[in-house]
């Protein structure tokens, strides 16, 4: 039998190679490792679990929905949970409250991904750069970012919307420019004990300017800090966006915001308690998911984690 007519490994030995043939695959290894050491944690799973089944319930909302999020009926206001056809009750216009959670998940996700697009990313420039050139650029990104930091977020937020006006857009923009100074202080951190690497010194004498070393370089290895800080934030974002509803700052009445849900409902709680408590419940939730998956990856990235 030749060489060619040997049996060729499975895609698990192919993962689990000790000496890869490429790139693509010693990145595929790094990430199956990964994924092996993620899923050894059962709480990660849960809040990965959790997650996957908010960004379900968002695409298939028109499906899980039993009713029209916004659809009033005033003969059946503050029906109690396990009433005929509403499975969480309804609110104090008829609305089925179920159907609002789904609808809800949308806005949630949408709020999540928006801010963890644009603060991450904004934060990330802001921090290589101070860590890469020093002197007067780090002191000046520094304390602007500072200026920021001395602010509570939610406090900083309500002030943004407050001057730009309510609503959902503006809500966004305000809780994206309150998020970004943690995300620059960690690059930051992580570029200052790059810049003077030997491979960086390297990568100088070949030629390579500030722009290519900073972004081929110094932020792919920053990104693993950052991925981590964006997950254990999102449960912050969330009960931001819920706060700016709950204050009439953020999402406007009809949308089935959570935090809108609850500011509704609290003139009810103590006799139709179901009105606040079911988003209040989905939003404790959804946090928990997210922390707990923050922290498993934080375990998985973190080089000095990593088993030895």
């Amino acid at each position: 039998m030749g060489p060619e007519d040997a049996p060729r490994p499975g895609i698990r030995a192919w993962l689990t190679d000790d000496v890869p043939q490429s790139r693509l695959q010693a990145r595929c290894v790094q990430a199956y490792l990964a994924w092996r050491r993620l899923a050894q944690n059962w709480l990660a799973m849960v809040g990965l679990s959790i997650v996957l089944g908010l960004i379900l319930m968002a695409i298939f909302a028109p499906l899980l929905a039993t009713h029209p999020p916004y659809e009033q009926n005033l003969q059946d206001r503050l029906l109690p949970p396990f009433s005929a056809g509403h499975w969480l009750g309804t609110d104090e216009f008829g609305r089925d409250l179920w159907s609002r959670i789904v609808y809800g998940s949308r806005i949630s996700l949408t709020i999540v991904a928006l801010v963890a697009v644009t603060a991450p990313l904004f934060g990330l420039t802001i921090g290589t750069a101070a860590g890469f050139f020093g002197g007067i650029a780090d002191n000046l990104l520094m304390r602007l970012t500072d200026i920021f930091l001395a602010f509570p977020r939610l406090i900083l937020a309500l002030a943004l919307v407050a001057a730009l006006g309510p609503g959902i857009e503006n809500a966004i923009l305000a809780i994206a420019l309150t998020a970004w100074p943690p995300y620059a202080r960690v690059a930051r951190a992580e570029t200052i004990t790059l810049r003077n690497a030997d491979y960086i010194s390297a990568i100088r004498l070949q030629g390579a300017g500030p722009p290519r070393i900073i972004l081929g370089h110094i932020v792919p290895l920053c990104l693993s800090s950052v991925i981590v800080r964006v997950t254990l934030d999102m449960a912050g974002i969330i009960l931001t966006a819920a706060g700016l509803g709950f204050l009439g700052l953020g999402a406007q009445p009809p949308l089935p915001e959570w935090g809108l849900m609850i500011s509704s409902g609290r003139k009810f709680l103590f006799d139709q308690w179901w009105v606040a408590t079911v988003p209040g419940l989905a939003i404790f939730i959804v946090s928990l998911g997210f922390n707990l998956l923050g922290d498993g990856l934080r375990d998985v990235l973190d080089p000095r984690s990593a088993p030895r």
